[in-house]
């Protein structure tokens, strides 16, 4: 066991069993050193750049604290002003393709069977659109109509998620009344997480049947469209414009967080303050996509010829590897905190990325950057420094780790073969792309963190 200290309290933290394998190891080779150099050995094993250290870091079982700072937020959230809403200048309005005509299927797929071409021309914009955004008629993620009801008075939205079991609701801090009255706090779950969180923590039940765990109000998706839980839980992570529609605002923490800033100080500071409509932190590690698909591949988060492939493509369409160069410090964001205003040009954004998520790998931080230079200045995006997302939050552990058999695939024949392949995702990766990819190599990579 460790000790970590959080706010004044101190708490115990187990070790997984790969950090005792780890320090068990080197127990070992401490107790066959000779005595005269044991305080050396101990004394290398200690500084900052120790090889030890740096794994136990890349695998978050070490004690080494987060880079945090200090957040520029106003002082009282009660003095906080309200602007009016940003104006629809490019985008005007923003309509969704609900019914694919060449689809006959009963049961369509949540994403829709976006082609080639519908998948440039959403790129191209105008004053009207109409694009692919999920939610596909009689697709899936279904509310209980009593939430659907309770949803419709919400403006400014705190959103989490957990699916498949891996998280319990965490309870934020330091919200003020206001915030309290302002925001809906919404926690999108499947039928197995709200059995898990049933079994594991308090639910309360109000008089109209609404689930509550403390200041968070339940929402239940039935018939979920994919066989991935990472999938699903993209969902409310990046269409929340369409699973809250009257949303003006939201904030999007992902499950295993709790939130420690008060949710108008939030908007203040990242929207408001420089009349942004999206904000996100830049990633601790890494700037270039191209560099975090190499840490997805080295740490088995998904099957490496796919992450491949998708990065073959995004190099072929013009992604560059990130430089100083650049407009935005980096092409890779720390999606765990997501903040947003709901203008058009905000949820086309989210609608695009989404539709790559659903195309390709659910590895949205490859994706993210792209679609990103993809809207250039037609996007007001903030990416803001990671030390600020630190201070934003506490994270907690998930309660077990996530795995499938296709993070482990070294071969597209072996996906094949053993019959790892999504049947209703990343159908992008098996449909011939229109352009030869055989001659793309991807830039070589940089390795900046021990990461993986």
């Amino acid at each position: 066991m460790r000790m970590v200290s959080r706010r004044g309290a101190v708490r115990l933290v187990l070790v997984s069993a790969t950090a005792w394998a780890m320090l068990g190891l080197v127990a070992l080779a401490f107790h066959l050193r000779p005595c005269s150099s044991r305080v050396a050995f101990l004394s290398a094993l200690c500084k900052k750049d120790s090889k030890v250290l740096s794994v136990l870091d890349s695998m978050g079982l070490s004690s080494k604290p987060l880079h945090r700072c200090p957040i520029p937020v106003a002082d009282d959230p009660n003095v906080v002003v309200i602007p009016k809403r940003t104006p629809n200048t490019i985008v005007k309005k923003l309509a969704y393709i609900t019914v694919d005509k060449q689809d006959k299927d009963p049961s369509p797929l949540f994403g829709g069977r976006q082609n080639w071409k519908q998948r440039e021309e959403s790129f191209k914009l105008n004053s009207t659109m109409k694009v692919h955004c999920g939610f596909m008629k009689n697709s899936g993620a279904d509310m209980d109509i009593i939430d659907v009801k309770y949803i419709q008075k919400c403006k400014f939205v705190v959103a989490s998620g957990i699916f498949d079991g891996y998280d319990i609701p965490h309870q934020p801090s330091n919200i003020s009344r206001r915030s309290q009255k302002l925001f809906c706090f919404l926690m999108v779950v499947d039928e197995v997480s709200l059995d898990f969180i049933q079994k594991n923590t308090t639910v309360k039940i109000d008089s109209a049947g609404g689930k509550w765990v403390g200041i968070w109000r339940l929402l239940t998706v039935h018939r979920l469209p994919f066989d991935e839980p990472r999938r699903n839980g993209k969902i409310p992570k990046i269409l929340t414009h369409r699973l809250f529609p009257q949303a003006w605002y939201s904030i999007w923490i992902d499950g295993k967080m709790e939130l420690i800033v008060d949710p108008l100080l939030i908007l203040e500071r990242y929207l408001w303050r420089g009349k942004y409509t999206f904000a996100v932190a830049v990633h601790k590690h890494h700037r270039s996509i191209y560099e975090e698909g190499d840490a997805i591949k080295r740490r088995k988060r998904y099957a490496r010829p796919l992450v491949d492939l998708q990065m073959k493509m995004y190099y072929y369409e013009g992604m560059e590897p990130w430089s100083p160069k650049k407009k935005m410090p980096g092409d890779v964001p720390e999606g765990a905190v997501l903040i947003r205003e709901h203008t058009a040009t905000t949820n086309l954004f989210s609608c695009l990325w989404f539709n790559e998520v659903n195309l390709f790998t659910p590895r949205d931080q490859i994706s993210f950057g792209y679609v990103a230079r993809r809207l250039g200045d037609a996007l007001e995006l903030f990416m803001f420094p990671n030390c600020e997302y630190n201070s934003l939050f506490v994270l907690h552990r998930h309660t077990r780790e996530h795995s499938s058999k296709v993070e482990w695939a070294k071969t597209v024949d072996e996906i094949v073969e053993k019959g790892l392949r999504e049947s209703r995702g990343g159908l992008g990766l098996w449909t011939p792309y229109p352009a030869d990819l055989s001659s793309v190599e991807l830039p070589a990579v940089r390795r900046t963190s021990p990461a993986g």
